[in-house]
């Protein structure tokens, strides 16, 4: 009988599951959208029993359309949303307050007090690899204590677990309140600025300066071993082996097969993430990207990673989408983009959460530039979509600068990389090929590679490599000095996002 590894794919806007044989090809995907919750300006939420329900959903509907029994399962993995942040009470199951996610700035003055007291942006930085920013964990769980009586009533009294959305699903499928496993694993934790990247282990003297007790944290594993197993009522009706779990962007690394030290990827999603592995090497940037733990397999050495992300990426098309209402669905914006010929002076600056790398600037809010009489939709179209190109160039200048290597080429992956006229505006601003692998989905894939391995489902990371396979290549046009003008445009539009925030 042949047999699957099931991957969970716990994204910002919707969940996944899909199911992947030994070629690493999806033989069914079901997909379901969870929804946005705004309570005001820079606030952004998510119901955490509603992606339960989702991950619930999509399971099912992932088996059925594969026509498969639990037995044709060899082992789980599971790949999330990073830093999204929850408390629940461990002895109900249920969350104390909803997910604050990865995008809110709620924190942005418990940040600014921590840099005046510990003497600025790195203060933790060579110890966690982070800078002080909203983007992570840690300040979340000091917001959500701070503010919210029952989370801060319930720990207190010791009934409450924190967790990022693979604790949180893992939880859940290993028995809930009846015994779950409070866990997380190494990529997951290095984004919660408790941890030590070197040790893998949490901080004591960090959590103190958070003001954040140990026994709410999980237990650090590593990304690959067998953690537990599913409960037979749970939605895989059987004990099956939970055996992978990795961070959203560290599992499209390893789907993109980037095991190499200089191999590097960037996924166009509701952000956009670059990642460079840098072997087995810590990496401390000099030019404003995250160092992180790319991978751990087992007992195996840690390989690390340089990461740079950008807040808003497809997120940009999204608001076209629903909050401004140009586009009725996000693939037509490129069709309405190739309606005109150039941005028509237009620049976005999608600073909606502050700016991340390279910049961590808090304070920075979005900004359109350029606006006369002339421009229309398309030229809005158009200037989003390049928006996210220019980012992208931000983080590789940044990359070449820290780390001293020019990339030949770049892997992609993510919604973002069907848009054929973004691709080939990429390739142009940066001057390298562009390179889409058959295999989009990554980062369910490099789920499914997590747990794969440790079940021995594959022998190697060699078989990965050997999966790997491209689709399409963009060469850089290479004519025309319009991509190094308009760059030197949007880094003066950037300039204008300081300073929003009082």
């Amino acid at each position: 009988m042949n047999t699957f590894i099931a991957a969970i794919d716990q994204g910002t806007t919707s969940t996944r599951c899909m199911l992947f044989g030994k070629d690493g090809i999806p033989v069914a995907v079901a997909q379901s959208e969870h929804r946005q919750i705004y309570p005001a300006p820079g606030l952004v939420e998510h119901d955490a029993m509603e992606i339960w329900h989702k991950t619930r959903e999509c399971i099912t509907a992932a088996m059925k359309q594969a026509g498969i029994t639990p037995r044709a399962i060899a082992a789980v993995g599971i790949t999330n949303q990073r830093e999204t942040t929850i408390v629940w009470d461990k002895r109900t199951g249920r969350p104390l307050h909803n997910a604050l996610v990865w995008q809110d700035t709620r924190t942005a003055a418990l940040v600014d007090e921590m840099k005046e007291a510990r003497g600025g942006i790195d203060a933790f930085r060579p110890v966690t690899g982070l800078p002080l920013s909203t983007y992570f964990s840690a300040f979340k769980l000091v917001w959500l204590i701070a503010n919210v009586k029952i989370v801060r009533e319930a720990v207190d009294r010791g009934n409450a677990l924190f967790g990022t959305i693979d604790t949180w699903l893992i939880w859940n499928l290993t028995g809930g309140a009846d015994g779950g496993m409070h866990i997380t694993d190494v990529t997951n934790a290095s984004r919660t600025m408790l941890m030590d990247i070197q040790t893998l282990s949490w901080r004591e003297d960090i959590c103190d300066a958070f003001g954040i007790p140990p026994a709410l944290l999980p237990r650090i594993c590593s990304n690959s071993e067998e953690y537990g197993y599913t409960r037979d009522t749970g939605p895989f009706g059987a004990r099956l082996p939970i055996m992978g779990s990795i961070g959203d962007q560290q599992a499209a690394t390893l789907g993109q097969a980037c095991l190499l030290p200089g191999n590097a990827k960037n996924t166009y999603g509701t952000g956009c993430f670059t990642m460079l592995n840098t072997g087995t090497a810590v990496k401390h940037s000099r030019h404003g990207l995250v160092t992180t733990v790319c991978y751990k397999r087992g007992d195996a050495p840690a390989i690390y990673a340089v990461e740079g992300s950008v807040a808003i990426g497809g997120a940009l098309v999204q608001w076209l989408r629903d909050n401004l209402k140009i586009i009725d669905t996000a693939p037509l914006v490129e069709e309405l983009a190739r309606s005109v010929d150039d941005n028509g002076g237009i620049y976005f600056v999608p600073a909606f959460s502050g700016l991340y790398a390279p910049y961590w600037r808090d304070d920075a809010r979005g900004v359109i530039v350029g606006l006369t009489r002339y421009v229309n939709r398309g030229h809005f179209a158009r200037a989003a979509l390049e928006a996210t190109a220019y980012q992208t160039r931000d983080i590789l200048d940044a990359m070449a600068g820290d780390a001293g290597i020019e990339i030949a080429a770049l892997k992609v992956d993510g919604g973002m990389v069907h848009n054929e006229l973004l691709m080939q505006f990429q390739a142009d601003l940066l001057g390298v090929p562009i390179v889409r692998p058959k295999v989009a989905e990554t980062t369910a894939l490099g789920a499914a590679y997590a747990a794969g391995l440790a079940a021995g489902y594959w022998e190697s990371e060699d078989q990965i490599c050997e999966n790997w396979a491209e689709d399409k290549r963009w060469m850089p046009d290479g004519r025309s000095d319009a991509p190094t003008r308009l760059y030197a445009q949007w880094k003066r539009a950037v300039e204008r996002t300081y300073g929003w925030v009082e």
